[in-house]
């Protein structure tokens, strides 16, 4: 599946850029604020309270590159990037933070509502590179989703070479109940289970613009 979602990626790329008048490029960073995550205590544990403990977004960043292709009022804009996301759950005695990192390739479909303001919305495949948990000691890794498929939906400004990115990041997938063993570190805690490991996200970007469109160099291009 992996393979067919970037290839997909490449073809709608190359088809834009082909029969497209306008094309720019960057590069874009800023900060994450996740939310979810929800672990549940076996067994009335004692580290819970309520025998539930949810996460608390800690600020994750991330980096990449852009690619758009305007079709008058209308643009296709596929994205490179990556993320660093975490949460931090809180036990009576301890906390654990919930630590993400991914490969994020998102493709949006947007329109200019008015003069610099867009807005627009896509998928994104998501690649797991790590997920970690404090102290937890279970032999099967973290699974964050179990779908590739994210959604995204947003609002972006642009003055010349610079703009701000202002989104919403929906996880697809359905919620896995794993089941969780902390180590000796975590005495109080023990088994538990990670009932809802889904991460949902605020996303804040700066956009930087290196080549298109309001910056001398208007770029036609051509198949041949």
């Amino acid at each position: 599946m992996k393979k067919y979602l970037l290839g997909l990626f490449f073809i709608l790329t190359t088809v834009s850029i082909c029969f497209s008048q306008e094309l720019s490029y960057g590069l874009k960073a800023g900060v994450n604020h996740p939310m979810g995550g929800e672990i549940v205590g076996l067994q009335n544990n004692y580290a819970f309270q309520k025998n539930t403990s949810e996460a608390e977004g800690n600020l994750g960043f991330h980096g990449g590159i852009f690619l758009q292709v305007d079709f008058g009022k209308f643009f296709v804009r596929p994205e490179v990037v990556y993320t660093s996301i975490d949460t931090e759950f809180t036990f009576i005695e301890e906390t654990s933070i919930y630590s993400v990192q991914k490969f994020d390739i998102p493709l949006l479909v947007g329109y200019n509502i008015w003069g610099p303001i867009d807005i627009y919305a896509g998928p994104v495949y998501s690649n797991i590179l790590d997920a970690t948990l404090e102290g937890e000691e279970f032999l099967n890794p973290i699974v964050v989703q179990d779908t590739p498929i994210n959604a995204q939906a947003g609002v972006k400004v642009e003055f010349g070479r610079f703009g701000l990115d202002l989104r919403y990041e929906r996880s697809l997938s359905s919620a896995e109940v794993q089941r969780l063993d902390f180590g000796e570190g975590y005495n109080e805690i023990n088994e538990a289970e990670f009932t809802d490991s889904r991460l949902n996200q605020i996303i804040v970007g700066v956009i930087f613009k290196i080549g298109g469109p309001g910056l001398n160099e208007r770029r036609r291009r051509a198949c041949y």
